[in-house]
């Protein structure tokens, strides 16, 4: 059984990661979140220690890994705001645990290779959540498109909408410097999927941008990909905002809808497993990603020129 402590509790995504730490036949030992809202934690873990400052919470980690009865946590959950991402990390690292840190790994890219550095020197792994790499649906498409060997280039369509209220402006995840910007708050573990699906990145063109939307043209070894994200509720498409829904999500693959809406959410317990087995995505795994996320928010946007998604003629109107 593992000894895990969770950075976030109060966050959005960190009950997934406490009923993957439960599934998995692990204890969550402690949690740390600046906000008590946590009774989630009772569900899960009633009994896990429990700190709303890091002072407090670094003090208990560093206890238990003094203890002569080998109560070491062994790994460190991190569901922290993006930019506290990789502080998080590194403490987790000299604390002598693994790290196991949701996306996007960092919001700089320089970061990478400074704990690709420390992960080196403390002999720990840096784990990441990549969850649409376990999806079913995504695997079998990787797989029929590997034995394909096209000569020619898969058009994609990728769309997600995820409507947020008026608090998303006003917290972290509106600050660009703190979040990444939409594309890397919402759109990375995409990104990932897509270079997963269809080889290295070659070229970057961003049609649309600002803070709660952005829109592109990627083009990969195997694909030409028009996305478009956004986080408002106008640019759900009328018959599923009539139906009450505040999420669209759609890829097409040569005018084939790729269906991996069911399993979303049970995809944490799945990386856990693969994490707990060796098996996890690490520093290198998530690289292509955040340089992806990094050219999109260094572009200059371009307008509705070219390549542009279909959607994007209908923002604004």
């Amino acid at each position: 059984m593992k000894k895990v402590a969770l950075i976030g509790a109060a966050g959005y995504i960190a009950p997934r990661h406490m009923k993957a730490i439960k599934d998995t036949g692990n204890d969550l030992v402690a949690a740390l979140d600046p906000n008590d809202s946590v009774g989630v934690i009772d569900s899960y873990f009633p009994d896990a220690q429990f700190f709303t400052e890091f002072e407090r919470f670094d003090r208990y980690i560093d206890k238990l890994r003094r203890a002569k009865d080998k109560k070491q946590v062994d790994c460190v959950a991190i569901c922290s705001p993006n930019y506290l991402h990789d502080s998080h990390i590194r403490f987790a690292l000299r604390s002598g645990a693994d790290a196991i840190c949701e996306k996007p790994l960092v919001v700089n890219l320089w970061n990478l290779d400074a704990l690709e550095e420390i992960e080196r020197d403390s002999g720990k792994k840096v784990n990441t959540i990549l969850q649409l790499r376990l999806h079913p649906a995504v695997i079998a498409t990787r797989e029929r498109i590997q034995k394909e060997k096209s000569t020619t280039k898969h058009e994609v369509d990728l769309t997600y909408i995820t409507a947020r209220g008026r608090w998303y402006l006003q917290s972290w995840k509106g600050d660009t410097k703190k979040s990444g910007g939409v594309a890397a708050n919402i759109g990375v573990h995409f990104y990932d999927m897509l270079t997963f699906l269809f080889g290295n990145l070659q070229e970057s063109v961003v049609h649309y941008a600002s803070e709660t939307r952005a829109a592109g043209y990627l083009e990969y070894e195997n694909a030409r990909v028009r996305w478009f994200l956004s986080v408002e509720l106008e640019d759900v498409p009328a018959a599923a905002r009539g139906r009450g829904q505040r999420t669209f999500r759609s890829m097409t693959v040569d005018g084939t809808e790729l269906e991996f809406s069911d399993g979303f959410t049970e995809l944490h317990t799945r990386s856990y497993e693969e994490i707990f087995a060796g098996r996890g995505f690490g520093l290198k795994d998530s690289r292509a990603a955040i340089e992806t996320v990094a050219k999109i928010r260094g572009a200059s946007p371009i307008g509705a020129k070219g390549n542009y998604h279909p959607f994007l003629e209908n923002v604004g109107k």
